[in-house]
């Protein structure tokens, strides 16, 4: 039986809890403490080390997914947790004041892991926000010289969080 390691990022409250709970196949490990910043005003607790949960796919496989910190004050964790990861997802949110600046923080922090391995993007709050297209999304990484799939997504759907998971797993295999 093989295991794989996946890991989610992106900004504080754009859904990395949410999404390895709607996603992990046993109750997910988390590492929530109360909010004591700016960011108390949108949510009361914030992960400071790492979310954990597993999906156990049909042929016995695990892929474990572990979810990063969103604040830049715990990007030590970042670089702990992509230790031995086969790709990333990055979930960006698109109704905060500018998601592509948010989306290249988190690509230049995981370059090393994204060139070794892929990377799927996963653009949540879309409904109601049009700042930003999936067409501009393509844009960026397109000036960045980069390719990968770039989906809407809600965290709380296990449906949306697999298309992204497997699209993961499909760049790998074909990469």
């Amino acid at each position: 039986m093989s295991e794989l390691k996946f890991v989610i990022t992106g900004t504080a409250g754009v859904g990395k809890t949410t999404a390895i709970c709607a996603l992990s196949d046993v109750p997910p490990v988390g590492t929530d403490a109360d909010t004591t910043d700016e960011l108390s005003i949108i949510k009361s607790t914030t992960t400071v080390a790492f979310d954990f949960g597993e999906v156990v796919l049909d042929d016995g496989a695990r892929v474990r997914i572990y979810g990063t910190p969103g604040q830049e004050r715990f990007r030590h964790m970042w670089e702990i947790i992509a230790e031995g990861a086969l790709g990333l997802i990055i979930l960006v949110d698109n109704s905060r004041p500018d998601p592509l600046d948010d989306l290249m923080i988190y690509m230049d922090n995981f370059k090393q892991l994204i060139e070794d391995t892929g990377v799927v993007i996963g653009v949540t709050r879309c409904n109601g926000s049009d700042r930003v297209s999936i067409d501009d999304y393509y844009s960026f990484l397109e000036r960045r010289d980069m390719f990968c799939p770039v989906l809407e997504a809600d965290p709380r759907s296990r449906e949306d969080m697999v298309v992204l998971m497997d699209a993961l797993m499909a760049m790998l295999e074909y990469a």
